[in-house]
């Protein structure tokens, strides 16, 4: 009976670890794709040279841990084996194997490592060629300011100013001048560049090449308050004529309001709150504390990603902001419901 026992108590464990490694494999696949989303961008689908680094040093640390664990599974079957075979386990001194295995490989493997990610950090903090792209001519600097919870965009030497969108030429290296207006945010576009964060009272200085054109989503990297999820932008490759266009568009005082509907608006924009807050360059809107307007009909979202940029949404954003994003630094604003959709008019047809 004791031996009978045994053998069930031994059946019903291996059933357990059978149904253990069913729900594994099971659930393998949900995980392969969970992280298959098209919304995310990765850094193992690099645009950039800078993004390149990374991923490199990625996949370098990932067949290193790949050949750990092979290696190890594989002495671990023949352990299993050679003590099925002979029934016993042969003792002896161990050191050497400890040593060599847990000390001096462990340290070939470390130092190699941090050598690279050496030459790597190195390398990030210049583009590809220095020389080469201090004398081009044409050089792009843009300048960038986290505030809670968005992104203040310039262009130095221009009036182009916008939010939570920058745009730069294809296959140029751009120079990125980061600061802070309150706490610390990190600057992240994962397909283009490493992170690098944004620290009050310092300028730090990293570097921008997309390779291809395209839209690449960043994002802030470092927590920052109650927002932090609704904390993106886009940077938009584009051919160096088009970028051009863009900048002395964006550059320009905004367009004269076309139909009553948005002349109506812009009285209620200049005679309300908004005024005070935000820019609005060709008119007498010159607010400062709030993202410039300017084109902001034409921008890719609200808030920073908390909203899509359209009429019904633009409404709700400029009615009550809070129920949007709660605790950015707009308030609710009094404008009556009758002339709200004529001041959505006008914001929609700043362009």
């Amino acid at each position: 009976m004791r031996r009978w026992g045994r053998r069930g108590a031994s059946t019903k464990g291996r059933r357990m670890r059978l149904r253990f490694v069913r729900a594994w494999l099971a659930l393998a696949p949900v995980l392969l794709l969970a992280g298959c989303s098209g919304r995310a961008p990765s850094t193992l689908d690099p645009a950039g040279p800078g993004a390149r680094r990374v991923a490199s040093l990625w996949w370098l640390l990932f067949w290193i841990s790949a050949g750990v664990f092979a290696v190890f599974l594989v002495v671990l079957v023949w352990a299993v084996a050679r003590r099925h075979r002979s029934g016993s386990i042969r003792r002896g001194d161990a050191t050497r194997f400890v040593v060599v295995t847990g000390a001096v490989v462990p340290f070939v493997i470390l130092t190699g490592v941090y050598a690279v990610g050496l030459r790597d950090m190195s390398a990030l903090r210049a583009p590809e060629h220095p020389a080469a792209a201090a004398a081009a001519p044409g050089t792009v600097t843009v300048e960038v300011t986290g505030h809670q919870w968005w992104w203040e965009v310039r262009y130095p030497g221009t009036a182009a100013t916008t939010a939570n969108e920058i745009h730069v030429p294809v296959g140029t290296p751009v120079q990125v001048r980061l600061t802070t207006d309150d706490v610390l945010h990190s600057f992240w576009v994962p397909q283009l560049m490493p992170k690098t964060d944004l620290i009050a009272g310092q300028v730090n200085t990293t570097w921008i090449t997309a390779e291809e054109p395209g839209t690449y989503r960043g994002m802030c990297a470092e927590y920052c308050g109650l927002q932090h999820r609704y904390m993106h932008f886009v940077v938009v490759a584009e051919p160096r004529a088009a970028f051009d266009a863009w900048v002395a568009h964006v550059a320009s005082p905004a367009p004269s309001p076309d139909t009553a509907a948005e002349q109506r608006g812009m009285q209620v924009f200049l005679q309300t709150g908004c005024a005070a807050c935000h820019t609005v360059r060709g008119t007498p809107a010159d607010g400062t504390v709030g993202p410039d307007l300017t084109t902001v009909g034409d921008r890719w979202s609200l808030g920073a990603g908390a909203a899509p940029n359209n009429t019904g949404a633009l409404g709700g954003w400029v009615a009550n902001s809070q129920q949007v994003k709660p605790g950015n630094a707009m308030p609710p604003q009094p404008v009556p419901a009758e002339a709200l959709p004529d001041l959505v008019a006008y914001l929609r047809s700043l362009k």
